[in-house]
């Protein structure tokens, strides 16, 4: 019986038969004095069952106490002590329910000191174009200011907003990943159409560097994705290796297919990665020890996040002797395991 698995009622059981039995033999030998040993027995029975009962309660209200340190001052239950029993069931869910708490503990600690971080990269990251561009105004207002002095700061104002505006947008952007709000289309994307969608905005500026852009691969080779928001991952790639690519210096894209995965490799001639940026390229607002100095750190985070919603890994690494930076995107066709190489 299941009952019997409580080590207290198999004692409270052997107590009350020993009680029991040894009424009737004191019955059997002194029957004279069997109502003084009625009595007797009688206050005996009431005295182990109180006892049994106080016992059980002491237990409870001990628990109890624990749960409570453990809710307010985070204070360790020793289980070990609640043998298998009446409280067994109790005590095996409430030690899945405190680890249960811990855990969500430790997340939400967790998360609001990464909040906290971020909340003041963000800050910082907007308030110096923004403490830069309030500058340029309180200059545009001087009434001396020559024609070419004015051109000068109104191109240098349109660059702060734009960059402003990036921030803001890549920020969102971000954000609508952690929420999980973002559904990513299912449709073949061609590469060779992604890379130079992706490499639109740059054209100008890499003219403007004399820096080459190569594009090789198949025109054939596609894969199975959202084609605006992968063109959002290459295009953060590009610009990285755009600003880190000296000038005359040259960027290239390679791509090809098989049939497990699709493989984009960008790589330029830059200084490359330092050896300790490595392990934290794509964490958020990390910004390496070549890193310019309108640099915020998001760009190679987003496309990390963009490429792992679909099915993807992306890499960092140095080229080796020839010099520069090397990204490889892989957009696998099955179920291979997500996240970064």
């Amino acid at each position: 019986m299941k009952v019997l698995r409580n080590p207290e009622i198999r004692g409270s059981m052997l107590w009350h038969c020993f009680l029991f039995f040894s009424s009737i033999c004191l019955a059997y030998f002194f029957p004279s004095h069997s109502g003084f040993l009625l009595v007797c027995f009688s206050l005996l029975y009431i005295l182990s069952h109180y006892w049994v009962t106080w016992r059980r309660y002491q237990r409870l209200a001990q628990l109890s106490l624990e749960i409570d340190g453990m809710l307010h001052s985070q204070a360790p239950i020793h289980f070990e002590k609640y043998k298998e029993g009446e409280l067994s069931i109790l005590e095996n869910e409430l030690s899945k329910m405190t680890l249960r708490l811990s855990e969500q503990a430790a997340a939400l600690l967790d998360d609001k000191k990464f909040l906290a971080d971020s909340m003041a990269d963000i800050s910082h990251q907007i308030r110096s174009p923004l403490t830069s561009s309030n500058l340029i105004l309180s200059l545009l207002m001087e009434p001396d200011l020559s024609p070419s002095g004015r051109k000068k700061l109104l191109q240098e104002l349109t660059q702060l907003l734009s960059r402003i505006d990036w921030l803001v947008e890549s920020l969102l952007k971000m954000s609508k990943m952690d929420a999980g709000t973002v559904r990513l289309q299912q449709t073949p994307v061609s590469v060779e159409a992604l890379i130079q969608k992706a490499a639109e905005p740059l054209v100008i500026p890499m003219e403007l560097r004399e820096q080459s852009f190569l594009v090789q691969g198949d025109s054939s080779v596609q894969f199975t994705g959202d084609f605006a928001w992968s063109q959002e991952a290459v295009l953060n790639i590009l610009k990285n290796c755009m600003e880190h690519t000296p000038f005359g210096g040259c960027i290239q894209v390679s791509f090809l297919g098989n049939a497990i995965f699709t493989e984009i490799i960008i790589e330029d001639n830059g200084p490359g990665f330092a050896k300790e940026d490595l392990p934290h390229l794509f964490e958020r607002f990390y910004k390496g020890k070549h890193a310019s100095q309108q640099s915020v750190g998001i760009g190679l985070a987003l496309s990390r996040m963009i490429v792992s919603q679909q099915n993807g890994t992306l890499k960092a690494e140095n080229r080796g002797k020839e010099g520069g930076a090397r990204f490889t995107m892989k957009f696998y066709h099955s179920g291979t395991p997500h996240g970064g190489e």
